[in-house]
Parts: structure tokens; C-alpha cells; sequence
């Protein structure tokens, strides 16, 4: 006698809100051969902006110039060790006063608010502008040292202090120094815990102040963290010289426990799963039993009879503990969770049997398609590409332009600040007699064309189209993997029914039909993105400005356009699974896909935390097991079985590398299994809708998930 539930399947039963199953092709036999393009009018916007993009990178190209990020620049604007320029041989930028570097002019990049030069090397004494003019008289020596420091040459130093300050000539006084990032900075050294600049703890100024080494320092605030990343950047390097082939066997191994992994989850998704469920309800069980016995051992106590009204509000959290109502209350909070994951266990059961059993057919779907678990290699190659463009064509934007300079003031008390200003005979205009000590620097690149007061909007769009292809590269891999695992389910004997190279022919597909349609999916992405984006943005800007309504509007805010990148990224995966299968348009495949997981949502919830759950246990097994090797390796703890790397700096260096490159491989093989689950469980709610188990609709499901569910195809009814 057959079962009611054959007549009709339970999918029904979870959703009866989105209506009854869309009707269905009698000879469908798998993923659709004769398709139609979809979304032709977003396939054709993509390609507009694709085209305009690599516009906009031959526009960047013919007016950008990367030299000037690779090169310093002195306070003309003028590159420093360029070749086929006066400063050719010139290749360190050289600053003339350090100390005013502490001035609220201070920008980025290292601009100080003081004359910048080119000097071919670094001062390597002290000397003064004042001490020159009489040591001169004795040896010329010391003035033809010191003269490599100033801007203008001169036979002997004839001005005065005074005017050479007011001409920015010359600097006032100089310092040891040693050259870093192209750049002079203090050659700081410590000498029994006091801190020296050149083997001195005070120096002259040049204006007749004394400073010390720590003042210096302060002056030097931003450069300091560059100078003291200056030694371990030289041992990290070290470290990875010395450990670059362990690192790669490392991320080997990591690559071939993930594969084992996803094999073997055929034969240990169940005991898994049950181990970790079983695991917390032993957890919890010993929660509860240990507040038991502390409310126990409270309420024998004298001071049983304090509660939370009589300690009032405590800033020290520990004080709650002592009380017996907080392990009381613990302990019925613990209960309640006991009790709702066993009735949870107990009523949802066949749910995560069917949860179980669609992994262990994901793993024997990968194993009978194993190029699957190469694509991700070609989704990497295809993201390589998209950040490398992205990168060289906001390079090139920055740097497009002519010199821009503005004005200076050390004291950033000058209403003429940040003006535009010629740096010719500057010292003769009105802004230097109205702003004594002004100065026009060097600012950053710029124009007045169409194109260069347009760059900022430029860069907007170099960001919004490279979030759009970042999107679409993740969506073409998702739908060719779908219409892959599409392929394999829908064979009714597998592996014999399997089509040849299935993936090649879903990627065929995806390119061929469904550009436009993973487009339009991946703009609204893009959209979403960029708005989060925008938010961060001006947060950051307006930070100090903020008051408390508008930061709690701004937490509201991202926390819902996160909540809304998620949902989109999950009813788009789910969107490309039907596209891959049907071949429709984005919009009828998200209704179709939504109404069909809204019909099953409990199995969708099951399913989640389950593939979830043995995801990220993969995850953590994978880079946890490289980690320990080479943890061991590293700190030569593994001496009589292999000899490691001897004497490293930073033995965590390595570690880390490896550990967080294990995880990535891990994720990337892990990404193939989810989809490949997505999919036979998108699959498998649609061969329940659509199927009987008659000759004529059979069931494509494996032999496993008929037991579960209770279904026979007539072949075996007859048998």
C-alpha cells in the first residue's frame, strides 16, 4: 500500500503561502541544451562600461605618471634620481628644518612644512649655518660640505642667518643622518637607555636653541614607525628566505588534506555532525550541573541572603557571581537550551538525515568530477587581473597632472593657508609680506582641463566597475559550477548518464547565454557595495563631528546594508543554480529559486547550519593540523624526525603565512563543495516537486535519499 506521503511531498507542506510548484516540462531530462540569451540589455550596458573602463585606463596612462609615486619629490615639484633630469644623481629628499615636521600643516606623504631638496647623500655631522661662517675662514672644506645641503650654490656663505631663514637657501643646521625610503632621517641610536641622534643627546639648532635627541624624535613622530619597521622589515624578509620552500610544501600538504577531506566526507559527514551535536549537548549537561553546584555550595553560605537589589548596580562584574540567584538563573538558561536542542533534534531528525545524506552526495559528486576543484584557480587568475587594473588605473589617476603648489605657514596661522601659489619669486608677493615664514611647496598633481577636475569622479568609477567585475568573476564561477553538479544530478545513472566535460560546457554556457544575467545580478551587488563603501568613507571624514544620534543612525545603517549584502548574496547563488538548470533571466530565476526555497524553508535552515557547521570544522581541521607542523618545524621541535629552519627572528612570521595560506586553500576547495551542495539541494527539492517516481517522472535522486524520503521509482516497485 503506498504512503500518502508519495502522493504528495512534504515541500508543500513547509510554504503553502507561495503557492503550488509552476508546472513543468515532461521531458526534462537535465540542465536545458537549447537556450536563448537573457538580460540583453544589461549584457549590453556591462559591455558600455567595460569598454569606458578601458577608456578611462588609456586616459589615466597618457596623463598619469607613476614615477611620481616611486620617486620623492622636492618642494619644486621636481622627481629626485630621475634619469635625464639635473637631480640624476640626486636621489635621497633632503629635509631643511625636521622639527617643524610637529606643525598642524603637516600633510601626508611625508610633507613637512619646510624646503625640500635632492641631495645625492645624507649629512653625516653636525654643523650649523653660524659655525660655517668662521670655520669658512679657516677651511673651505667645511663650507663645500656643507653647501651639497643648500638650494642655491654659493662661493662662500656670505648672507646672513637671517636671510638665508627668509631665502630658504641653506638649512640652519644639519645632523647625522641616514638615508631611508629615499629619504634624510635621524640616525637615532640608544646609548644606555638615553636616546642619541649621532652620538649626541642635545645639538645645536642653527637659531641659537638647544634641542635634544628626544625632541627631534617627536618632530619625527610619523617617520618613527617607518624607522623602527625599518630592522624587522630586514629580519621578516630573512625569515622568509630562509623558510620560503617549507612555507610552499606547507601550503601542498594543506591543498592535498583538503581534497582528502572533501573525499571523505562521504563516509563521515553523519559521525561528524553527531560528534560536535552530541559534543554540546554533553557541554551544556556539565553547564548546568556546575551552577547546580555553586547555587549549592552559595546557599550554604551566610551571605546566601544577597541579591542584585541589595548590591545595587557593580561596575566589577565578579560581584554578580557571588550570588546565588545569578547561577540559578544560569542554570534554568542552560536548561531551557538543553531541552530546545534535543526537542529540536528529535522533531527536525529526518531533516538532518536528508542534510547528512545531500553531503555525502556532494562528495561523490566532486569525485566523479574532479576538474571542479581546479576552477578555482582560474576564479583566482580572473580576480588577479581585476585587482591588478584596478590598482595601476588608481595609480595612474593620482599621479595625472601638472605640479600643484600651496601655501605653507610652520605655525598654520596664516589665512592664506593651502592657497595655490607660484614658488617663482614667492617671497616678493603679498601672501610672504602678509605671513612671515610662508612658503609655497609643492602640494600634489592636478589641473584645470575637463579631465582633471573630473578625477575624483574617475576614481569613483574605477571602484564601482572594479566591484562589478569582482562580482561577476564570483558569479560566472558559481553558475558553471552549478550547471556542472546540475549535470551530475540530473543523471539517472550515474556515472554512465554524466555529459563529458560538464564544466567546460556550464562555463560555455554561462559566457554564451547568461553574461547579462549574471551582470545585472552582480550590479546590484556592486551597488550595495559601494554604498557600504561610501558610508565608511565618511565615516572616517566625519568622525570628530559626529554626534550620538548620528553615530546610532550610522550603526543602524551598516548593519542593515550588511544584512542586505547578505541576503542578496545568497538569493543570487541561489538564482545561478536555476539559470545553470533552466536557463531563464535573473528576475524568473530569483522568484523561481525564492518561492522554491520559501516552500522548504525548515530544510533550508537545517541544511545551512549543517553544511555550515562541517565547513568550518574543515576549515579549522585543515589550517589547525598545517599550523601544528609547522609550529613544531619552526621552533625546532621536530629535531629526530626532519631538521627544520635553524636561528629564525620571527618564527611566527612563517607560521602565520602558512596557517592563513592554508586556510585560504582549504576555503577555496570548501566553495566548490558548498556550491555543489547548493546545488544537488536545489536539485533535489526540484525532483521532488516535479517527479513521481513513475516511468515517466522518475527520481533522480540517489538510492540514500529515497530511503530517507520514502520513495521508490516504479522500476524498483515492479522488482
Amino acid at each position: 500500500m503506498t504512503d500518502k506521503g508519495d502522493q504528495r511531498s512534504d515541500t508543500h507542506l513547509e510554504g503553502e503561502k507561495y503557492g503550488t510548484p509552476r508546472s513543468y516540462d515532461p521531458h526534462f531530462r537535465g540542465p536545458v541544451v537549447n537556450r536563448s540569451c537573457t538580460d540583453v540589455l544589461c549584457c549590453m550596458i556591462f559591455i558600455l562600461f567595460i569598454m569606458a573602463y578601458i577608456l578611462l585606463g588609456l586616459a589615466a596612462w597618457v596623463n598619469g605618471d607613476p614615477r611620481r609615486v616611486a620617486y620623492p619629490t622636492d618642494s619644486q615639484g621636481y622627481f629626485c634620481g630621475q634619469k635625464g633630469t639635473p637631480n640624476e644623481n640626486k636621489s635621497i629628499l633632503f629635509y631643511f628644518n625636521l622639527l617643524t615636521c610637529t606643525s598642524p600643516s603637516v600633510v601626508v606623504n611625508l610633507q613637512c612644512p619646510t624646503t625640500q631638496i635632492c641631495v645625492s647623500k645624507c649629512p653625516e655631522r653636525f654643523l650649523t649655518y653660524m659655525e660655517i661662517q668662521f670655520k669658512y675662514k679657516n677651511d673651505s672644506e667645511y663650507w663645500t660640505y656643507y653647501s651639497q645641503f643648500c638650494r642655491t650654490t654659493f662661493l662662500k656663505p656670505a648672507e646672513t642667518l637671517s636671510q638665508v631663514l627668509l631665502d630658504n637657501d641653506c638649512p640652519s643646521a644639519i645632523y647625522p643622518s641616514k638615508p631611508f625610503l629615499q629619504r634624510c632621517f635621524p640616525d637615532f641610536s640608544t646609548k644606555n637607555g638615553t636616546l642619541t641622534v649621532g652620538n649626541k643627546t642635545v645639538f645645536d639648532d642653527g637659531s641659537g636653541k638647544t634641542r635634544n635627541a628626544a625632541e627631534l624624535r617627536r618632530a619625527a613622530n610619523g617617520i618613527n614607525k617607518a624607522l623602527d619597521a625599518r630592522a624587522i622589515g630586514v629580519k621578516v624578509f630573512e625569515d622568509y628566505a630562509m623558510t620560503w620552500y617549507w612555507i610552499l610544501i606547507g601550503l601542498t600538504i594543506a591543498m592535498f588534506l583538503s581534497w582528502m577531506f572533501v573525499m571523505l566526507l562521504r563516509f563521515t559527514a553523519g559521525l561528524l555532525f553527531w560528534i560536535f551535536t552530541f559534543g554540546v549537548i554533553g557541554i551544556i549537561a556539565y553547564g548546568i550541573w556546575r551552577c547546580y553546584l555553586e547555587y549549592s555550595r552559595l546557599q550554604e553560605q551566610p551571605s546566601s541572603r544577597l541579591n542584585a537589589y541589595t548590591i545595587g548596580i557593580q561596575t566589577d562584574i565578579s560581584m554578580y557571581f557571588r550570588l546565588k540567584q545569578t547561577w540559578f538563573a544560569l542554570m534554568i538558561i542552560l536548561c531551557l537550551l538543553e531541552l530546545f536542542i534535543i526537542l529540536m533534534l528529535i522533531f527536525l531528525r529526518n531533516r538532518i538525515r536528508i542534510s547528512i545524506a545531500l553531503l555525502k552526495e556532494g562528495s561523490k559528486a566532486i569525485g566523479y568530477l574532479p576538474s571542479t576543484l581546479i576552477y578555482p584557480a582560474l576564479t583566482f587568475f580572473f580576480l588577479s587581473v581585476c585587482i591588478s587594473y584596478w590598482a595601476v588605473v588608481a595609480l595612474y589617476l593620482a599621479t595625472s597632472g601638472a605640479p600643484i603648489y600651496k601655501v605653507i605657514a610652520p605655525q598654520g596661522q596664516c589665512e592664506h593657508e593651502n592657497k595655490t601659489c607660484d614658488p617663482v619669486g614667492f617671497n616678493t608677493t603679498e601672501i610672504a609680506k602678509a605671513c612671515p615664514g610662508a612658503q609655497c611647496h609643492f602640494a600634489f598633481y592636478g589641473g584645470k582641463s575637463l579631465y582633471h577636475q573630473y578625477i575624483t569622479t574617475f576614481q569613483l568609477l574605477n571602484l564601482f566597475v572594479f566591484l562589478w567585475l569582482i562580482n561577476f568573476v564570483i558569479a560566472l564561477g558559481q553558475c558553471a559550477l552549478a550547471g556542472a553538479f546540475a549535470s551530475y544530478y540530473w543523471a539517472l545513472k550515474k556515472p554512465d548518464d554524466i555529459p563529458p566535460y560538464p564544466l567546460f560546457t556550464a562555463f560555455g554556457r554561462a559566457i554564451r547565454y547568461h553574461t547579462g544575467s549574471l551582470a545585472f545580478g552582480s550590479l546590484i551587488l556592486a551597488i550595495i557595495q559601494m554604498f557600504r563603501l561610501i558610508l565608511e568613507y565618511l565615516d572616517k571624514r566625519l568622525q570628530e563631528a559626529q554626534s550620538n544620534i548620528s553615530k546610532f543612525l550610522k550603526c543602524c545603517l551598516r548593519c542593515c546594508f550588511w544584512c542586505l549584502e547578505k541576503a542578496v548574496k545568497f538569493l543570487n547563488r541561489n538564482a545561478y543554480v536555476m539559470m545553470a538548470i533552466y536557463g531563464k533571466n535573473f528576475c524568473k530565476s530569483a522568484r523561481d529559486a525564492f518561492n522554491l526555497l520559501m516552500r522548504n524553508i525548515l530544510k533550508i535552515a537545517v541544511m545551512d547550519r549543517v553544511t555550515d557547521f562541517v565547513l568550518i570544522l574543515g576549515k579549522i581541521l585543515v589550517a589547525g593540523c598545517i599550523g601544528v607542523l609547522a609550529f613544531l618545524l619552526f621552533t625546532e621541535r621536530l629535531p629526530v624526525i626532519i631538521e627544520g629552519p635553524t636561528s629564525l627572528n620571527y618564527y611566527w612570521v612563517p607560521l602565520l603565512t602558512v596557517i592563513i595560506g592554508s586556510y585560504i586553500i582549504a576555503h577555496g576547495f570548501f566553495s566548490v563543495y558548498a556550491m555543489c551542495i547548493e546545488t544537488i539541494f536545489i536539485c533535489f527539492l526540484e525532483d521532488l516537486e516535479r517527479n513521481d517516481g513513475s516511468a515517466e517522472k522518475p527520481y533522480y535522486m540517489s538510492q540514500s535519499l529515497m530511503k530517507i524520503m520514502n520513495k521508490r521509482n516504479a522500476e524498483t516497485k515492479k522488482q
